[in-house]
């Protein structure tokens, strides 16, 4: 099975070292957590354990490539619609914004943004600011989004009526 290249970007959103207390003292080890996006829509999170910072950080990047995620966007840079998610004691709300905006985003939630290639986005972060509970907080809401291809599919509706929907609400 042979894949070409892909060029992915990789972020480091949080180290921790880590303690074992053994006979002789402590054993420090580190755990990172890392984002892989292609910039295109798709985007994997992972976390690695190791003895080294290094070492750590390529085996969470190694496993975030495995467990990548296509995301649909609209026109390539924000999402379809808005959506929510939470992960433990984490909620995190996600909205689609007009284009120059910017990603408006906080720690862990802006680097899920970068990785994934979205330019334009508006998100709040409530409760936990603990990086990992953002990130699958995130991806949570990620997970929830759905394009209008989908929804017109499903509902047996050409595209336009669904967007059609959209642009008599006023959203664009």
């Amino acid at each position: 099975m042979s894949r070409e290249e892909v060029a992915y970007t990789e972020k480091l959103v949080a180290i921790n070292r880590v303690a074992k207390v053994v006979k002789g003292g402590k054993r420090f080890s580190f755990s990172a957590l890392v984002i892989v996006g292609d910039g295109k829509g798709r985007v994997g999170y992972a976390g690695g354990k190791a003895r080294e910072v290094s070492d750590a950080v390529k085996k969470a990047s190694e496993r975030a490539k495995r467990f990548m995620i296509k995301i649909p966007m609209r026109e390539g840079r924000t999402l379809h619609h808005d959506a929510s998610g939470r992960f433990g004691a984490g909620r995190v709300i996600l909205r689609s914004a007009t284009s120059g905006t910017g990603i408006i985003a906080g720690g862990a939630m802006r680097s899920v943004f970068e990785a994934l290639g979205i330019q334009d986005v508006v998100s709040k972060c409530i409760g936990s600011a603990n990086p990992h509970n953002m990130v699958r907080a995130t991806f949570d809401a990620l997970l929830s989004i759905t394009s209008p291809k989908y929804i017109a599919g499903k509902r047996g509706k050409r595209v336009a009526d669904v967007i059609s929907r959209r642009a008599s609400r006023g959203d664009k």
